[in-house]
């Protein structure tokens, strides 16, 4: 059975995932910027991965569109999380009761967001767990290991085959809340990525960079955990471990730790897109999601604050490329400041 997918939000991940449900025989209907499906009507979509996969969607295979209609089984959100409320707002009054409505986004509660504006419908939140670089003329390419998280519910089961056509790995999970605590921890590392204005694999790879990241993890940790939130495990280790091993010279973290690189050596992260692109950034819902927490629960963030000073500062002009000793000191001096504020 065929099921009609918009994707509201075509950029990197939307047409990453959208073009693989396509290959997979799903109708979907692309809705974005007139840019980018001017792109996808001209080149079609070519999909590869660091696994060597190679998928080519011709743009006879799918619709693109400059707005959403009610034509649709299921919706997915990708649009930046600054953009949820308008695109929750577009689809109000055009899609059927009991459409089922995904939020494929970063950071924590847009779909409840969602879920406010789209009362009758059932709204649901995911998280895709792998980057994607834009390569322009419809070459989008998956840089990192990862898969499709989604909020079980038994509205997902008529899905559950176009999904696995895809080979994007499907997964449903009861509690996706501790799931998107611990790709928030992950998603620290953007701002760091994007201030390094390194590729992601380089940026890790480097002690001074990966100090800065551990910084900015122990601050969410602490809120975390004044808060009773725990996070789940998605990598080799458990956060409050990795956190630690984040620190460990070169040599050693990429004996432990390996699978963190296992990066292609062009993936960056989408905030370095933002900020080479002129777009805002989704700071607000990265970490100032932890600055939230920690004010919430008594938990200082003054690392997390940084970031979001700097990234801010570039977003308005500022620009810079930061090494990793010039940004660790930065933040350093960040909690000293704050320690000495407090006493």
């Amino acid at each position: 059975m065929s099921f009609r997918v918009t994707v509201l939000g075509a950029g990197s991940i939307g047409c990453y995932v959208g073009g693989r449900l396509a290959a997979a025989g799903a109708e979907v209907t692309f809705v974005g910027r007139p840019r980018i499906l001017d792109e996808l009507n001209t080149h079609g979509l070519r999909l590869t991965d660091l696994d060597g996969k190679n998928v080519t969607v011709e743009p006879t295979a799918f619709r693109t569109a400059t707005e959403p209609t009610g034509e649709a089984d299921l919706v997915l959100i990708t649009v930046k999380s600054a953009g949820t409320a308008t695109a929750a707002a577009e689809l109000a009054g055009v899609l059927a009761p009991g459409t089922v409505v995904l939020s494929l986004q970063n950071g924590i509660g847009n779909d409840a967001v969602i879920r406010e504006i789209l009362p009758t419908c059932v709204v649901l939140p995911g998280m895709v767990m792998f980057n994607v670089v834009h390569r322009g003329e419809g070459r989008f390419h998956r840089g990192t290991a990862g898969t499709v998280d989604i909020a079980d519910d038994p509205v997902l089961t008529r899905f559950t085959g176009v999904f696995a056509r895809s080979g994007l790995g499907f997964k449903r999970h009861a509690d996706l809340l501790s799931i998107q605590w611990a790709k928030l921890l992950l998603n620290l590392n953007n701002p760091i990525n994007a201030l390094s204005g390194r590729p992601l694999r380089e940026e890790l790879g480097s002690r001074d960079y990966r100090r800065c990241l551990a910084l900015a993890q122990r601050e969410a940790l602490a809120a975390m955990a004044a808060a009773r939130i725990r996070p789940a495990r998605l990598t080799p280790m458990p956060p409050e471990l990795m956190a630690r091993l984040l620190t460990a010279p070169d040599g050693v973290f990429r004996r432990v730790a390996g699978r963190v690189l296992a990066i292609d050596p062009v993936a960056r992260s989408s905030m370095a897109d933002d900020l080479a692109a002129g777009r805002a950034t989704e700071i607000p819902w990265l970490c100032g999601e932890i600055v939230s927490l920690g004010a919430m629960v008594g938990i200082p963030t003054p690392v997390n604050q940084k970031l979001i000073e700097l990234v801010t500062a570039a977003e308005n002009g500022d620009r810079r490329t930061w090494s990793g000793a010039e940004l660790l000191a930065q933040l350093e001096d960040a909690v000293c400041d704050d320690a000495a504020n407090e006493g």
